[in-house]
């Protein structure tokens, strides 16, 4: 019995790895794809942003003298944006930088859009044109509450696969920090624009 002890404890010690990585590995499939769920949300919110584009460059360009080369800003933005796609397993640091910049592409040329907007008084009397606008108000707020949480998903994410023992194991298992979404450049200064249609200028 004595020569088989030190078989049946190499095996116990095997059987109770294995039985901590298959634990490990369920925990962190679940904080993996709750990651994975948010990020679906992030790209729905920026996919509502570029699906209202078509109908206010649309509705901007009934008006002649409306700029064109900044509707034209905008439309190529857009197709830029749209055009960047992330495999949600696996947001690398470069992916999700080469998203944001894309998709700061867009911000930037509609704030350009809403700034040239507010010369024209016929139509920012558009009612159109300004429920349009204050629905893409709502969905810029809602883009900025899907990736806040998103971040707090990865965080949860990438603090778990960062602490002893886990983080001998998660690399072995397939699983690699998220990347986090990052304050875009300039973010600090709070963009002004002006939504109350109401009041003349």
């Amino acid at each position: 019995m004595k020569k088989w002890l030190p078989i049946i404890i190499i095996l116990g010690i095997i059987l109770l790895i294995g039985a901590y990585m298959a634990s490990l590995n369920n925990k962190l499939v679940v904080l993996d794809q709750k990651a994975t769920a948010q990020w679906a949300n992030v790209e729905s919110s920026y996919q509502r942003r570029a699906d209202l584009i078509p109908n206010i460059v649309s509705t901007a360009k009934g008006y002649a003298e409306f700029e064109q080369s900044t509707l034209i800003a905008v439309t190529e933005a857009r197709s830029k944006a749209t055009s960047v796609n992330i495999d949600p397993s696996n947001i690398t640091p470069e992916q999700l930088a080469q998203y944001q910049e894309a998709q700061a592409g867009v911000t930037s040329a509609l704030s350009r859009l809403l700034a040239v907007f507010e010369r024209y008084p016929d139509l920012k009397a558009n009612e159109n044109f300004k429920e349009l606008i204050n629905e893409l108000e709502r969905t810029e707020n809602r883009i900025n509450v899907e990736r806040n949480r998103f971040n707090e998903e990865a965080r949860l994410f990438n603090t778990e696969i960062n602490q002893f023992p886990t983080k001998m194991f998660a690399g072995m298992l397939g699983f690699n920090e998220k990347a986090y979404f990052k304050a875009d450049a300039g973010s600090e200064k709070a963009p002004e624009v002006d939504f109350d249609f109401g009041k003349d200028k």
